[in-house]
């Protein structure tokens, strides 16, 4: 199970008669977050870059949700899905940044720049996208932001970096909110997971050979799975209690605590662990061969020249 971890607030947020903002609201934990807080009395505001699925989930939650399609990643589309959804319902209380990717498995010296820029452009400019525009509304309501990190964020980042630089830079987004919003009786919190099964966790881990054998050399708390609903619930439950903190699952707690202790440890044995530096060289020679058999030709100008 899991608890949001509070401290006192400005007092209980209930959801009931409240407008949400979901992103990423059209699978996963923003899919199953979106039922849990209209089933608690919630309109809900589902964005997401799948117009199919935001459309259907609106629909089938009934008329309080309204489906809104745009890409966090396009600041310019964020800044005009907010004050449609406050000309819609009236106002905005809760924005919960819930969008995001994963890359491909690649190191530093061999992934893809365009993976990197996508990750980051969905993972944290895409947050900062969609709560900038709602800052203004969120204070006037009194209301509360909820952005989605990861234990990622704190945990080893070898294959996988984009995400976990991301997932780290979201949690101060988070916190610097926390503090400049409290002065206007507005608040802020920051959910971390570890892994949760929702179909990115499926594509990048259970489909794929070298996915399935990082997550083997994953110890305890980090190997453990949550649900997407149990993600969901965790999220909601902090946004009642305005939590400056939400873990799922409880584990996560005294690792992050402690987590200059144990990453320090941590990252040593895994620079020394065998398995970890054979995976990589594997994940490097995939994540080679795919670069090499997408590379564009070659032009006769590039962007750049040296001159000696």
């Amino acid at each position: 199970m899991s608890t949001p971890r509070c401290l006192p607030g400005p007092g209980p947020f209930r959801p009931k008669g409240r407008v949400a903002l979901i992103t990423g609201a059209g699978q996963g934990i923003g899919r199953e977050l979106a039922g849990i807080l209209y089933r608690r009395g919630a309109s809900v505001a589902i964005v997401d870059v799948d117009a199919r699925a935001a459309t259907a989930l609106a629909a089938s939650l009934g008329d309080r949700a309204l489906p809104v399609i745009a890409d966090v990643s396009d600041r310019a589309a964020m800044a005009e899905a907010i004050p449609q959804v406050v000309a819609y319902f009236g106002h905005l209380d809760i924005v919960v940044a819930n969008a995001g990717v994963v890359p491909r498995p690649a190191t530093l010296r061999t992934m893809d720049p365009a993976d990197f820029d996508r990750v980051i452009g969905i993972n944290l400019t895409g947050v900062f996208n969609t709560v900038h525009p709602a800052l203004d509304h969120i204070i006037s309501a009194r209301g509360h932001v909820a952005v989605v990190s990861s234990c990622a964020a704190f945990a080893p980042g070898m294959g996988g970096a984009p995400y976990m630089v991301s997932k780290a830079a979201v949690e101060q987004l988070g916190r610097a909110l926390r503090v400049e919003l409290a002065p206007h009786g507005a608040s802020a919190g920051v959910a971390y997971f570890g892994i949760v099964d929702t179909e990115m966790t499926h594509s990048t881990l259970d489909r794929d050979d070298l996915g399935r054998r990082i997550e083997a050399l994953l110890p305890w708390p980090l190997n453990t799975r949550i649900t997407a609903e149990h993600a969901a619930r965790t999220i909601a439950d902090s946004i009642e209690h305005r939590a400056p903190q939400a873990f799922s699952p409880l584990p996560w707690v005294p690792y992050s605590l402690l987590r200059g202790v144990i990453n320090t440890v941590l990252d040593s044995r895994l620079a020394r662990d065998p398995r970890v530096r054979t995976l990589l060289r594997e994940v490097e020679r995939r994540s080679l061969d795919t670069t090499l058999s997408t590379a564009p030709l070659p032009t006769e100008r590039g962007r750049a020249a040296a001159h000696y």
